[in-house]
């Protein structure tokens, strides 16, 4: 298994993520609008710091792949993502931990990348499932999902504590390999990547 491939699409790279990529990402890091909802919290450079050494230790672990996003429209870094809780053994991951310079979200590129990523997922690396989850605060997340062609299973009750101490409910979601064919022609056949 490759833990640090290059994923690429017309409007999209994805680059293994490094120690390197503290200074690219620290400015989009730092915006405060990425955290109002969600697990993690990065307020500064000490943060980030321990974001990514925990991002490049799941990789070498081998339960994660971690990406920075490289935006080929307007040639800049963009934010980071990353297929997580990656189980080969039963051949299933998440995508998540995702998160893109504001200025972008809307532009199109978290769906190349969500493209990219699930046509790597089911086609190269042969997984049975992908998974997403989301705060279920977190609306605008939670409509990208759907508008994918996942399936909403359930919400997990009191399921995690924010950084910021709220206990907070969990919407999963998932894409099978299966579904994959169909939603690959229904949803992103019209689409140039």
């Amino acid at each position: 298994m490759n833990f640090s491939p290059v994923i690429e699409n017309k409007r999209v790279r994805l680059e293994p993520l490094q120690e390197d990529h503290l200074e690219v990402l620290l400015p989009l890091a730092l915006e405060p609008s990425l955290w109002t909802v969600g697990a993690n919290h990065i307020a500064s450079r000490e943060d980030l710091e321990k974001y990514i050494r925990a991002a490049i230790a799941e990789r070498n672990a081998g339960t994660a792949i971690p990406f920075v996003i490289y935006d080929r429209q307007v040639q800049q870094i963009a934010g980071s993502t990353r297929y997580a809780g990656l189980t080969l053994p039963h051949k299933r991951t998440e995508i998540g931990y995702t998160w893109i310079n504001p200025e972008l979200q809307g532009s199109g590129l978290n769906k190349a990348m969500k493209y990219a990523m699930l046509q790597y997922a089911f086609e190269v690396m042969d997984l049975n499932r992908v998974e997403f989850k989301t705060d279920e605060l977190n609306m605008q997340s939670r409509n990208a999902i759907l508008s994918i062609g996942c399936t909403q299973e359930g919400i997990l009750r009191r399921h995690m504590i924010t950084s910021q101490g709220r206990v907070r409910n969990t919407v999963y979601f998932s894409m099978l390999k299966e579904e994959w064919p169909e939603v690959k022609q229904r949803i992103f056949g019209k689409y140039d990547f």
